[in-house]
């Protein structure tokens, strides 16, 4: 790892989830040790049913592990706290509010013990200008598209200032253009806000493009962290400029390798 990422941060020691359902348990996750630097981005990639979600979940203290610990700045996970933000690939807006009081609802939870009102509707309007949403803030979820709405959790998330951005394939549901714009807008908010990310995505260009690691997933039930890829491309990143990198190209291969070579049963059985 590189020296600029030397802070453990979150620390994942031993981690199983194991569900019940009418059929008996059903492990998902078995034997995660994962240690995430301050500042890092870090990809989660897998098959689908590889666990990925329940183990950004176990992160935000959505769900607590059957066995192991999760940690985040030394002190254990045992439920959400607004030092971890989710983003969501369902927005999850209140359409009956703009846009603006879907991000401000975020803001007064967090901020409004010790901040006037004034003080939350400047937070509020920073995060919207943040995710260039200023001209939309009066609109409603209705009234603007996927990606607009997207950038309006993402706003929420960031509002509260959190050290830890957790990310389950927020742009999944998006068009590949309206996608790639939203994953340049990404790069550059977490430059300026130096958050902690780990975010979920079946997409191998978005996690090499995004990434400082990339933790890929063995296929479930048990799954477990197959290999850990380290991405060690400069920063600024340009789409553009990597497109025909060498070393992207590489970064690239070893996963699209490990998916569908190593891991590539599950497409033959769904063939």
């Amino acid at each position: 790892m590189s020296e600029s990422f030397t802070t453990k941060y979150i620390e994942i020691q031993g981690v199983e989830q194991t569900f019940k359902t009418k059929k008996g348990p059903f492990c998902a996750l078995q034997n995660i040790n994962l240690t995430v630097a301050k500042g890092e981005f870090v990809t989660l990639i897998g098959h689908s049913g590889c666990g990925k979600s329940t183990l950004l979940n176990l992160i935000a203290g959505l769900t607590t592990p059957t066995q192991g610990a999760l940690l985040c700045a030394n002190r254990e996970i045992a439920g959400p706290g607004p030092e971890r933000a989710v983003v969501f690939q369902n927005h999850s807006l209140l359409p009956w509010l703009t846009c603006h009081e879907n991000v401000y609802l975020a803001v007064e939870r967090v901020f409004a013990a010790t901040e006037t009102r004034a003080q939350l509707r400047q937070r509020t309007d920073a995060a919207l200008a943040m995710v260039g949403l200023t001209p939309a803030a009066q609109k409603r979820p209705g009234e603007i598209s996927g990606g607009m709405k997207q950038r309006v959790g993402i706003a929420r998330a960031l509002c509260m200032e959190p050290k830890v951005l957790l990310l389950d394939e927020p742009f999944g549901a998006l068009d590949a253009l309206t996608r790639a714009k939203l994953q340049d807008e990404l790069l550059q908010i977490v430059a300026t806000t130096q958050s902690t990310v780990v975010m979920v995505t079946h997409d191998v260009d978005e996690a090499v493009l995004l990434s400082d690691r990339i933790v890929m997933m063995t296929n479930g039930p048990s799954a477990t962290i197959g290999e850990v890829l380290q991405v060690d491309l400069p920063r600024p990143r340009s789409r553009v400029a990597l497109a025909e990198d060498i070393h992207y190209l590489g970064y690239r291969k070893a996963v699209i390798d490990f998916l569908y070579t190593r891991q590539g049963h599950v497409e033959k059985l769904s063939a």
